[in-house]
């Protein structure tokens, strides 16, 4: 069994992807979605000079003074005509100032009285927003690829799209094995447990922009693998446990009967060093993850991730950020260790990084309780509190 290390399996995984096809779809229902196009604004934004505060506009040049009230400005009722010498017209937030004004004087430094106003001294510019101060019409505002949050979305509606082409999302099916797996809620019996680690990679899957559906478990038994996935359409086919080389590992010899293709055997990273991948002869790409949870839940991250967001034309890349280790750390061995840790800061606001001291990839309480993995390199030498190390943040809800 070849082992990869981390970054070779990746590239190999990601180089058997292929974006899949956009379709566009409303607002409301692109968050999460990867754009397929670039955004560009149909106007600019502001369309017309606004003001951002309420109060008065006028001339610069007639302040200090006192100004004959000539009309009223309001956010999509705009006052319609040119303000002249020793005129002023009130504005309130958002609405047009009108042609002539140069300034805006905020309405705690004015006082009205009857038809006139007194106003304090203003220069040329105070409280206007200029027409396209945010953007202008044709610019780029979203790039493809880029992955779309309430932000992104608000920015798309300001620029005047309605809907937006985004990549597909990709189909996953999950399938765990193991005749001690059962499903969550069920009654145990003494040799048995629940089905922890499918269902945490089918939510992170979801939250990654895939449409994941979960099979039921199914025993270790060549048959019943094959039977269960062989007309299964979707994307990615994700199988979680029977990755390893024991008697009972039965997955790849099962997927064998549909003509996998293996591109990734293991890979030199702990946990999950069973983790494997490949491709069916009908094209469908297999990502086997180990059964313990915490593996599945690091190959996840490491590798499932970076396939979903491929797929949907996003960036593959991990968001890697450096901290100071909160306690020092030994020499590591000849598998890359990805540790699951905790994130703090110390009394400077430096950030750092707060390794469980018990790392035993089946203990779902520590991942839980982590909101970060540190990389330790293969090979790596044993460094002391407070030197740098590589961190993934782990995105929680």
């Amino acid at each position: 069994m070849r082992l990869l290390a981390v970054e070779d399996a990746r590239a190999r995984m990601l180089a058997r992807t292929s974006v899949l096809p956009s379709e566009s779809v409303a607002l409301e229902a692109a968050v999460g979605r990867a754009l397929a196009e670039d955004v560009h604004a149909i106007r600019d934004q502001p369309p017309y000079p606004a003001s951002a505060m309420d109060g008065w506009a006028l001339r610069c040049a007639d302040a200090p003074g006192r100004l004959a009230i000539i009309g009223e400005s309001a956010a999509g009722r705009p006052f319609g005509a040119r303000l002249g010498r020793g005129e002023a017209v009130r504005i309130f937030t958002g609405a047009e100032v009108p042609a002539g004004a140069d300034t805006v004087v905020i309405q705690e430094e004015a006082t009205r009285e009857g038809g006139e106003v007194a106003v304090a001294a203003a220069a040329a510019g105070d409280n206007i927003r200029p027409a396209g101060c945010d953007f202008h019409r044709a610019d780029r505002v979203l790039d493809k690829g880029a992955r779309l949050d309430a932000w992104r979305l608000s920015l798309a509606a300001a620029a005047g799209r309605g809907a937006l082409a985004v990549a597909r999302r990709p189909r996953v099916t999950l399938l765990s094995t193991g005749e001690e797996i059962i499903e969550p809620g069920a009654a145990p019996g003494p040799f048995q447990i629940f089905d922890s680690g499918t269902i945490a990679v089918v939510a992170l899957a979801r939250a990654w922009g895939a449409e994941p559906k979960r099979l039921a478990a199914v025993g270790d038994d060549i048959a019943s693998t094959v039977a269960a996935v062989r007309d299964e359409a979707c994307d990615l086919l994700v199988t979680v446990g029977g990755a390893s080389v024991g008697d009972h590992d039965l997955v790849k010899p099962a997927l064998a009967v549909l003509g996998l293709e293996l591109f990734v055997e293991s890979v030199a990273m702990r946990p999950g060093k069973p983790t494997w991948f490949g491709r069916l002869a009908d094209g469908r790409l297999v990502l086997g993850l180990p059964g313990n949870p915490a593996s599945a839940l690091v190959g996840a991250e490491l590798f499932l991730r970076p396939l979903l967001m491929a797929m949907q034309g996003a960036s593959p890349r991990l968001a890697m950020i450096h901290a100071k280790a909160a306690q020092g750390l030994g020499r590591n061995g000849a598998r890359e260790h990805w540790m699951r840790a905790r994130l703090t800061s110390d009394a400077d606001g430096a950030l750092l990084a707060q390794p469980f001291d018990d790392q035993d990839s089946s203990l779902i309480s520590v991942f839980a309780g982590a909101d970060a993995l540190v990389r330790r390199p293969a090979g790596a030498a044993a460094l002391a509190a407070g030197e740098p190390v590589e961190v993934l943040p782990l995105v929680r809800a």
